[in-house]
């Protein structure tokens, strides 16, 4: 059974990997599908979005990567995929999710729509999020994987602020230890 898991990954989160992840287990084929949406204004063109999303899932032999635009019942049905997948974070999303689930099964009846809540450690996490703490200067470690906080470090002219996601105060560089040995 194929299932396409679509989005804008813009950029892709750890909460969109656990779920890729999470997908792959369930799925023969997982295809993380990115939408080419003219009215968006993306940090990353498609191309580097896929290479992102390439490299934070080549670990993963049955998830493969591409893009599309139009529909995404019609792209599913061009990739013959039976399910789409809808990560879940809260109930608001569930009423967004619903009513584009409904409308898909209103243009194509043989496409089942899967939703996975996602891990409670994602749960306030999206894209949206990553690109304004970034944007503000803070760190996003531990929000992304670190070729992709590279890459938005890069984007918004700034360095790593090598900051402790738990205290959130800036770790001190290490000192030069020395260590004796006993003889």
């Amino acid at each position: 059974m194929i299932a396409i898991y679509p989005g804008s990954f813009d950029p892709i989160t750890l909460g969109h990997l656990d779920l890729i992840q999470r997908s792959s287990r369930l799925f023969e084929q997982v295809i993380v599908a990115v939408l080419r949406n003219p009215n968006k204004m993306p940090l990353f063109s498609v191309e580097q979005r896929l290479d992102q999303i390439r490299l934070s899932t080549e670990h993963l032999p049955n998830v493969k990567v591409d893009s599309f635009d139009g529909l995404t019942v019609n792209y599913a049905q061009m990739q013959q995929a039976q399910v789409l997948i809808r990560g879940l974070r809260a109930v608001s999303d569930f009423e967004v999710e619903l009513q584009m689930a409904h409308t898909n099964k209103t243009l194509s009846t043989q496409i089942e729509t899967v939703f996975l809540a996602t891990s409670n450690e994602y749960s306030f996490l999206s894209s949206s999020v990553v690109k304004e703490i970034a944007r503000f200067g803070g760190s996003i470690d531990h929000l992304v994987p670190p070729h992709i906080a590279l890459d938005i470090y890069q984007c918004y002219n700034q360095k790593s602020p090598m900051l402790n996601p738990i205290s959130t105060e800036a770790i001190p560089p290490l000192k030069n230890i020395s260590v004796e040995r006993e003889a």
